[in-house]
């Protein structure tokens, strides 16, 4: 009789585990397309904030640097206190930092506050890597693994989904109407995490190291500012090229406080792993690449006729160019894991680095009709779905699961770095290429991008085949 009470709560508990495992996955997807979503508002909305505020277009722009630059400090922070005990606290109280952003967008409020509720919304990015991290602590190795890819993989389409639905928002009801898009999935991200996050392992600690935060936080401050600031180099050279030194001068020193703390930031030892390093260098390279290519397609989209080529697309259908670049790298995502079983992740992101090139190569041989610029974006797709999906599998291959979430956090601040140097390297390709009176670039200059993004991505296959090449060296010494 006693025992009977016993099995059936037994029963229900196990019933419940399962029942918050089937909702974990769903969960952790969607958080982290919410947050690569609502980071990537400020992009078709700049035109229409710039008109809204009575703002220039270049402060208008900040909408969507002030976010980038706000993820990228925040990522590292975020990625070390979610290797500690408290990362569903971490996790909740992140976005509930991102609604408050949110709601500082849609309120009638000046610029200054937009631009403080997207700074807010950008401290969202750092949450990619801790999904990541839950996924490896709660979920059997297989399932993980898979998982993990396809968080990787909804983090960089997120933007392809929003882009179009903001743009159409604004067209129908302005800024704030498309900005309210992002209040309304974050709170609805902010209930999930609620409900489906679970607390982490028992005896982690993770001690964060403030000063490292600092130094990492101004350093990434000047690099993103200087990749971001195009007219910083051609009107204030020296001014650029003094924080260019500062930045590397902060970057060195943050290096050796990490290598002589206790609690570092970052475990920069472990970042100096021949497989880890290789990654990052990987996926720099490969982040300036991919986001040269998705820049000058959505650039050339929507120049007008007048300019003697382009397609003079509204931003809602220029939005819409994105969409074979979410669904064929949501493909990609899910078919990754499957190769896997055959083929090893550093061939993998070979592979796709391949498959980006030759997206550029298309690009450049043929953008005379639309449907070629769609056949492009979604060869970019693929490739970017299949290299998101395989990187994860490098760096998590020689780092312990309670490091998952820094050693992902620590990736993702380098792609962030590539992607806005690579939408830099591209302003100032069109810019050269731009005659003196000009409001456009010529024909050619696009061209010329597409070139310098196919040697991007040459050197991140060849490094992505001597990573390859090592880890076979390892496993048939």
């Amino acid at each position: 009789m006693t025992g009977q009470p016993v099995d059936g709560e037994a029963v229900k508990t196990l019933r419940v585990a399962r029942s918050e495992a089937r909702l974990l996955v769903p969960a952790l997807m969607f958080i982290a397309l919410v947050v690569a979503a609502v980071a990537s508002l400020g992009t078709p909305l700049i035109t229409s904030v710039a008109t809204s505020f009575h703002v220039s277009l270049g402060s208008a722009q900040w909408t969507l640097t002030v976010a980038l630059l706000s993820g990228a400090v925040a990522t590292p922070v975020l990625g070390r206190l979610g290797a500690g005990p408290h990362r569903r606290t971490t996790i909740l109280a992140t976005l509930a930092v991102v609604v408050a952003g949110s709601a500082l967008t849609v309120l009638p409020l000046p610029f200054a506050w937009l631009l403080a509720g997207r700074a807010a919304q950008g401290v969202g990015l750092g949450l990619t890597a801790l999904m990541m991290g839950v996924a490896r602590d709660h979920l059997p190795e297989e399932r993980s693994a898979a998982v993990i890819a396809l968080i990787s993989v909804v983090s960089v389409i997120g933007a392809g989904v929003g882009y179009p639905l903001a743009a159409l928002l604004a067209q129908l009801g302005g800024v704030r109407a498309a900005y309210g898009l992002g209040l309304v999935v974050t709170a609805a991200a902010l209930l999930t995490a609620w409900r489906s996050m679970p607390e982490a392992p028992e005896g982690r600690s993770a001690h964060l190291d403030v000063a490292g935060a600092v130094v990492l936080a101004a350093a990434l401050l000047l690099v993103l500012l200087l990749a971001g600031e195009r007219n910083l180099w051609s009107r204030h050279l020296a001014v650029a090229a003094g924080l260019a030194v500062v930045a590397v001068v902060l970057l060195c020193v943050w290096a050796v406080i990490e290598l002589r703390g206790t609690t570092p930031l970052v475990d920069v030892r472990a970042v100096r792993h021949p497989a880890v390093a290789g990654a990052n260098l990987a996926m720099f390279v490969g982040g300036i690449g991919m986001y040269l290519l998705l820049t000058l397609i959505t650039r050339y989209a929507q120049t007008p006729h007048g300019a003697g080529y382009g397609f003079g697309l509204t931003t809602f259908v220029a939005g819409l160019v994105l969409i074979p670049f979410s669904v064929l790298g949501f493909v990609a995502g899910k078919l990754t894991p499957r190769i896997r079983t055959r083929i090893a992740d550093p061939l993998l992101l070979a592979g796709s680095a391949v498959v980006v090139g030759g997206g550029f190569a298309l690009f450049a041989a043929a953008r005379s009709d639309l449907a070629e610029l769609f056949a492009a974006m979604g060869v970019l797709g693929f490739g970017v779905g299949g290299f998101s999906a395989a990187m994860p599998g490098v760096i998590l291959a020689v780092t312990p699961k309670s490091e998952t979430s820094s050693a992902m956090s620590f990736n993702y601040v380098v792609r962030s770095v590539g992607y806005s140097l690579g939408s830099a390297v591209g302003g100032l390709i069109l810019a050269a290429g731009t005659g003196p009176g000009r409001l456009f670039p010529d024909d050619s200059a696009y061209t010329t991008a597409a070139l310098v993004g196919i040697g991007a991505m040459a050197i991140t296959a060849l490094t992505s085949l001597a990573l390859a090449r090592r880890r076979s060296s390892e496993t048939n010494p």
